[in-house]
């Protein structure tokens, strides 16, 4: 059976980083929902956008929840939010296989610089990603997650 990794990672370049917002649903509440299915693992990203944003990526494995990831976020005014969103798709359709959270560590793409740092492992994380244009920081995400209602693995 699939590993959790190996699902984050697939489910990663199908969701968000994808960019097939065509699969996107508009929620009631104003939110947008990304679900992704393979066998019995089933991903459900469901965030607030705009700016800034915040959302939670949920993953279960045969209808239980087993991890999850919660981000927030914001571009600066000054900044161009297409622009940005672009190079952050990009930087995020690169996941580290050690660390499938969000991007790598880092990415360029002139004249962007995206930054990623995170401590701790699948069960237990947390991390920040940053976008710099030239020496400006002009974008900037929280994250933390882990194991949901687990003590070991999946």
């Amino acid at each position: 059976m699939k590993g959790l990794r190996d699902f984050l990672l697939e489910s990663n370049r199908a969701g968000y980083a994808g960019g097939d917002e065509k699969t996107w649903t508009r929620e009631d509440d104003r939110s947008w929902t990304i679900t992704f299915e393979d066998g019995a693992w089933k991903s459900h990203d469901n965030f607030f956008g705009g700016e800034p944003y915040g959302g939670r990526t949920v993953v279960f494995l045969a209808g239980i929840p087993v991890w999850m990831l919660v981000y927030y976020g914001w571009v600066d005014k000054s900044a161009d939010p297409a622009k940005l969103y672009a190079v952050l798709k990009n930087a995020l359709k690169r996941m580290p296989t050690e660390a499938p959270y969000r991007g790598p560590g880092r990415y360029e793409e002139d004249p962007f610089v995206y930054a990623n740092t995170w401590e701790g492992a699948l069960e237990r994380f947390s991390g920040r990603e940053e976008i710099l244009e030239g020496s400006s920081l002009v974008y900037r995400a929280d994250y933390a997650g882990g194991w949901v209602d687990k003590r070991e693995a999946v």
